[in-house]
């Protein structure tokens, strides 16, 4: 059936965060597109509002890698441009390689990622990660063709898009009451222009095509997994980072499995159950190496007294001397996630992941 003959604990984790700093659609559409960035950050926010607060049917999180793509399609992006670009821009967390080399030799390992398939060939070979146990999202923007007229209409919107003012997304928002009358105008526009101007040119088919690798997506990933390997969701570790793994946070945790946010936005940790905040994959290695040998339950025993003496009575030798010579004066940070210490961590983990990620990206969702 799959390989695995026997019952084992998972090891899934996320790409771009975990694994890579990039955010590979936001850097090609900064690359390829003028005024990409604004542009990218503006959708991504409204991605924030569509899936979390709106709730719109048939959308989920992550639908940005979607909805930037008739833009990059009319900019001239090809498939051979997005191989070379992903191939030269990877930028990996330090010890990566690593660790996801230690965790494969120990436990079934997976990643579920969003990006773009041309992105995660290129990740795959340099971290030498079986492509086969790779999910994402799956893209031939070759086999589109746009129309001149269409063309020039989605340079009109891109200009248009630049132009608006970034959406605010007010704390603790529950509906598009709560937003200020100008955030709702923009909101209201990007509406218009997404799901009736676009769907009307040549470029609508992609947007009917594509689906991204986020939200539902994951989460029926991490089912699939579940069947490949014979595991429930108490025998998985999974390492996410944005609003794209609240799904599999959910399901994985409500399974009785061991949900871990890394240098994770708002919506990372106010799902998972662990918080990390690292400079260095080594604590991930960690982690897993605990949770293969003893379950979750020891690996919450162990963060609760965090310190090395802790470690060292669950861990591995090899893996201590490397935590040592890494961080040898202070381990990185790990924190059991509460309805008491949320809040805090929400801000110091977004904090710390605009450190390791760079402003830009780090502020995505």
């Amino acid at each position: 059936m799959n390989g695995y003959s026997c019952k084992r604990r998972v090891f899934i984790t996320d790409c771009e965060g975990p694994i890579s700093k990039n955010d590979n659609a936001f850097e090609l559409t900064s690359h390829f597109i003028p005024g990409g960035e604004h542009l990218f950050a503006l959708i991504s926010r409204y991605d924030d509002v569509q899936a979390d607060i709106v709730k719109r049917k048939g959308y989920k999180a992550g639908d940005t890698l979607k909805l930037i793509l008739p833009f990059l399609k009319a900019y001239g992006v090809t498939n051979e441009k997005m191989r070379e670009f992903s191939s030269r821009s990877i930028l990996l967390v330090p010890g990566a390689a690593e660790t996801l080399n230690y965790i494969k030799n120990i436990m079934p390992s997976f990643m579920i990622s969003t990006s773009y398939e041309q992105y995660i060939d290129a990740v795959c070979r340099a971290v030498n990660f079986p492509r086969e146990n790779v999910y994402c999202t799956r893209l031939n923007i070759d086999r589109y063709v746009l129309s001149q007229e269409d063309i020039e209409t989605l340079m009109a919107l891109r200009e248009e898009i630049v132009q608006m003012p970034m959406i605010n997304i007010p704390k603790n928002a529950r509906s598009l009451d709560d937003f200020s009358e100008e955030d709702r105008r923009t909101i209201k526009r990007l509406d218009d222009i997404f799901w009736r101007i676009i769907p009307e040119t040549s470029a609508g088919q992609i947007l009917y095509d594509v689906n991204p690798v986020g939200g539902t997506e994951k989460a029926s990933a991490v089912k699939d997994i579940m069947d490949r390997t014979g595991a429930d969701p108490s025998d998985i570790m999974y390492v996410g980072d944005s609003i794209t793994d609240v799904e599999p946070f959910r399901m994985i945790r409500e399974g009785g499995g061991l949900t871990v946010s890394f240098n994770g936005n708002q919506y990372a940790i106010r799902e998972a159950e662990v918080a990390v905040m690292s400079s260095h994959t080594i604590i991930t290695s960690t982690l897993a190496d605990i949770f293969n040998r003893f379950g979750r339950e020891k690996v919450l025993e162990v963060i609760e007294d965090w310190s090395v003496g802790s470690l060292k009575r669950y861990c591995s030798p090899e893996l201590m001397s490397d935590l040592g010579r890494i961080f040898p004066d202070n381990l990185p940070r790990a924190e059991i996630i509460t309805e008491r210490n949320m809040e805090r961590l929400m801000e110091e983990s977004s904090r710390f992941r605009r450190t390791v990620r760079g402003e830009k990206i780090g502020k995505l969702g």
